[in-house]
């Protein structure tokens, strides 16, 4: 049974690392460029400090599964570990709250505030923002489904009743 535990944590913090490296590394590469009136309009990820915060965070959580994952499991590191995931989870969240933000503002505009949308100009860039936006809604799920678990995990014990 430990082992089916070990065998399923690390089935997810491997899916969650593939999850956040291709949202940073998706997002990282978004870049388009139109011409309007002769004059040449870039669009990238690092315009918008949100889709900078969305890189940061999802490489810093990338970084943090592969390191965890050949972590032992039979230290007292593991709470602490546990407290991380649960920052992580928190940061992925927010990360991906962010930039859908700004990604639905770029996507739709808004009228009252007089943005128009982008995206029928730079089509290449909303569409690899949108990929890694799902990539990393993903992972954000991932790591929520983790901690779940790893509460259960621990918890488990507590919650029997011996009869």
């Amino acid at each position: 049974m430990i082992t089916g535990r070990r065998i399923f944590t690390f089935l997810f913090r491997l899916l969650a690392f593939a999850a956040t490296l291709v949202a940073t590394i998706v997002m990282v590469t978004s870049h388009d460029s139109t011409n309007v009136f002769n004059l040449t309009f870039k669009a990238k990820f690092s315009n918008s400090p949100a889709f900078k915060y969305f890189v940061v965070v999802e490489a810093i959580a990338c970084v943090y599964s592969l390191v965890i994952m050949f972590l032992s499991s039979k230290g007292s590191l593991w709470r602490l570990v546990i407290i991380l995931d649960v920052v992580v989870a928190v940061l992925l969240a927010s990360s991906v709250s962010s930039a859908l933000a700004i990604a639905s503002v770029g996507k739709k505009g808004n009228t009252h505030a007089g943005w128009l949308p982008i995206c029928g100009q730079v089509p290449k860039f909303c569409n690899h923002v949108t990929a890694a936006l799902v990539a990393g809604f993903i992972a954000a799920i991932l790591y929520f489904l983790l901690v779940i678990y790893t509460l259960y995990t621990v918890l488990h014990p507590l919650f029997v009743v011996k009869s």
